[in-house]
């Protein structure tokens, strides 16, 4: 594999190693900021959803600017905003204030995140695209073993808000090797008109779907009126449906979904995408507030799925080569929710070296899932398609994370009010539910992937 084709994904992934570092500091750190802006730890987590709901709800705005203003030139300013985002945020002085910087945060990181993915399918070929792809796992790994580690030390040796300010070299670092190593991909000189109709439609069905996820069990608002928020989002979302199949250039074509392999990807896909979006959240509080870690303590064993994500480096080529992309996301699949599953059982007793090799076995075959799931996706779809697809695949990924968070607060609330134990005195017992719950989860996205032809993707190995 050239050495272009190595440095072209590294580049285009710093997003993700950015996001990933931004929220598993943040993750890590949560109850030290909740202490710090003196609220409750589960309702802190707004810091997390705004951020994730702002990428899903700015993310379709982001394929129709690549194709008017170039991918390169998009990608650099998006990095930037993001960077500015984080600096505001290390700034913030109540919640409010931490949550609306985080949807400036999230609009720049709408941004970068499909555009990165574009700019890696335009410039790799085909038949380097396994290689392409776990090399372009790396930085979002490293963004997951940092984060623990950043967060726990910062938050134990200084202020929590250099948490933010983290991201502002590394946002640098990221702009200087795309204007040296990315080509300026020509933008388009008649792009269709933009979707107006269309982008309101998701921003509207979006933030209330998740803005209803986010109220429940938290009591800032009536149950019938949560339930009319979420049956609005539903409503909003298949307006936008059954629009854009009449509509010559919708901003995003669902009619993408037809090719079986996307589909996988994308519907398949989902439940195992919401357990990634879960997990992050679910096992510093575990180890913090249930087993009563240091952040720093914490920081290091949650460290243990980024490793075994880097893993996947040295094995995936070689297991898609051997079993074929369908046993293997079958397999990994289910080793998956049966990690999700033991980490319920977790106990303070629990010796810290047994916890640690658990999660690296979890992260290595997560990755090992997700890294299949996106190789095989965007093998079907044509070229003047990609950048739909990326910006769909983008959406999908960011929407179902911001599921999982919410679904991971939700699960330890509600435990903790069965168990009587309350939100501000969570113990180990009120996330076993939560974590039994998100590992059977997983297993649904066997429904589609066990659909698959077991030659799929074969001019890919």
């Amino acid at each position: 594999m050239p050495p272009r084709h190595r440095i072209v994904p590294l580049i285009v992934a710093s997003p993700l190693f950015l996001q990933n570092l931004d929220t598993s500091v943040m993750a890590t750190a949560l109850p030290t900021i909740a202490n710090a802006l003196d609220v409750s730890v589960l309702h802190l987590n707004l810091a997390i959803t705004s951020y994730l709901l702002s990428l899903a709800v700015f993310l379709p705005v982001s394929g129709w600017l690549a194709e008017r203003f170039g991918p390169r030139r998009v990608f650099c300013v998006a990095v930037a905003f993001f960077s500015l985002g984080s600096t505001l945020c290390g700034a913030a002085q109540t919640l409010p204030q931490l949550v609306a910087f985080r949807v400036l945060q999230g609009l720049g990181g709408a941004m970068m995140l499909p555009v990165g993915r574009l700019i890696l399918l335009r410039s790799v070929p085909p038949a380097q695209m396994v290689s392409a792809m776990v090399w372009f796992t790396v930085p979002p790994a490293f963004g997951r073993l940092a984060g623990p580690l950043f967060g726990g030390a910062i938050v134990t040796l200084a202020s929590w808000r250099w948490i933010f300010l983290v991201n502002i070299p590394f946002g640098l670092l990221a702009i200087a090797g795309a204007l040296r190593f990315i080509n300026d991909l020509p933008e388009d000189s008649s792009p269709a008109p933009f979707d107006i109709e269309g982008f309101v439609l998701l921003a509207v069905g979006l933030t209330a779907l998740l803005g209803s996820l986010e109220m429940v069990g938290k009591s800032l608002l009536p149950v019938p009126a949560i339930l009319a928020m979420a049956a609005f989002g539903v409503l909003m979302s298949l307006v936008y449906h059954l629009r854009s199949r009449s509509k010559a250039a919708p901003l995003i074509d669902l009619g993408i979904l037809r090719f079986p392999t996307y589909r996988a990807s994308i519907i398949g896909g989902t439940p195992l995408r919401i357990a990634i979006g879960a997990s992050p959240f679910l096992l510093p509080l575990m180890l913090q507030l249930g087993f009563g870690l240091s952040p720093l303590a914490s920081g290091s064993l949650t460290m243990a799925t980024a490793l075994g994500s880097l893993a996947t480096r040295t094995v995936m080529a070689k297991a898609i080569r051997t079993i074929g992309f369908r046993s293997l996301l079958v397999g990994a699949t289910c080793l998956t929710s049966l990690c999700y599953v033991s980490y319920g059982h977790f106990r303070p007793t629990t010796p810290h070296v047994q916890i640690f090799i658990t999660l690296l076995f979890g992260g290595l075959v997560n990755s090992m899932a997700m890294v299949s799931l996106q190789t095989l996706g965007f093998s079907q779809i044509p070229k003047p398609r990609m950048s739909h697809a990326a910006t769909l695949n983008s959406m999908a990924q960011q929407l179902s994370l911001s599921l999982g968070v919410t679904l991971g607060a939700t699960l330890v609330t509600l435990a903790a009010w069965w168990n009587g134990s309350g939100a501000d005195r969570l113990t180990a017992e009120d996330f076993s539910p939560a974590f039994g719950v998100v590992g059977a989860m997983t297993l649904l996205s066997l429904l589609s992937f066990t659909k698959l032809s077991k030659e799929e993707g074969a001019g890919l190995r």
